[in-house]
């Protein structure tokens, strides 16, 4: 098992480059977007980012890269609850160079407006990119945030099913966003809101609450159901005993 600091870094980087590569899509394709390729183009961006970071660092970090899958693997007992604060700081970070470098980027097309720009940022009500109301964003980023949770437990319970699940659970956030991007732009992810957020200011950071309440609830809800409902693949976990082990994706 690497040590915390190495896992801390590869939790940075990979979250970095899932909030690069998603977010990247609809800021740096905006004519695209706007012509509609972006109602698939976003959801399998973000998919394809999380599935290969995944396979490439899993066997290093565990490949959580979301504070809600933190957490939810801390309370199905399956990560260290010591490690938790830190692991969380970490995707900050690492979300925060990733929007970080998508700005940077993104400023050297002729009229690009940052402040004017959505830039990825996740909202509510005239925020919404349908104009979803509230109960509704809350509702669609706690269910999902719970299935995305549950899945990540399920695909790392046992060693047989660890050769496919980046794909598995990457096809499983691009269904998620096709669904929520519509409502929320899709979050499921507090730190990935909060770096688009804290670039956007005003109205992102006023409803970034909601990004950070659902996703957690969510995936505390899945962290306590799942060895509930999955009983005994929490009897074999992984395969090799340790809770907290990073999942070898190899």
């Amino acid at each position: 098992m690497a040590s915390l600091g190495k896992r801390l870094v590869v939790e940075g980087a990979g979250t970095a480059w899932v909030v690069f590569i998603g977010c990247g899509s609809a800021v740096l394709n905006a004519g695209a977007v706007q012509q509609g390729w972006g109602v698939l183009e976003v959801p399998f961006a973000f998919g394809l980012a999380l599935a290969t970071a995944m396979a490439a660092l899993g066997h290093m970090s565990g490949a959580h890269f979301n504070p809600a899958v933190t957490v939810g693997f801390a309370t199905a007992q399956r990560f260290p609850v010591r490690d938790l604060l830190p692991y969380i700081a970490a995707q900050l970070v690492g979300a925060l160079v990733g929007a970080a470098l998508l700005a940077y980027v993104a400023s050297g097309r002729p009229g690009f407006d940052l402040s004017a720009s959505a830039f990825g940022a996740n909202g509510y009500d005239d925020h919404s990119p349908s104009d979803y109301r509230l109960h509704a964003a809350l509702a669609v980023e706690f269910a999902m945030s719970f299935v995305f949770v549950f899945v990540n437990l399920a695909m790392s319970a046992r060693k047989a099913s660890t050769a496919y699940a980046p794909f598995v659970i990457g096809a499983c956030l691009t269904l998620i966003y096709l669904i929520a991007t519509p409502v929320t732009n899709a979050s499921v992810n507090p730190a990935r809101s909060t770096a688009a957020a804290l670039f956007v200011g005003d109205w992102a950071l006023d409803q970034l609450w909601l990004f950070w309440a659902a996703p957690m609830a969510g995936g505390l809800l899945a962290g306590l159901a799942y060895p509930l409902i999955c009983s005994e693949a929490v009897n074999a976990v992984d395969g090799r005993g340790a809770a907290g082990e990073p999942r070898d994706f190899r």
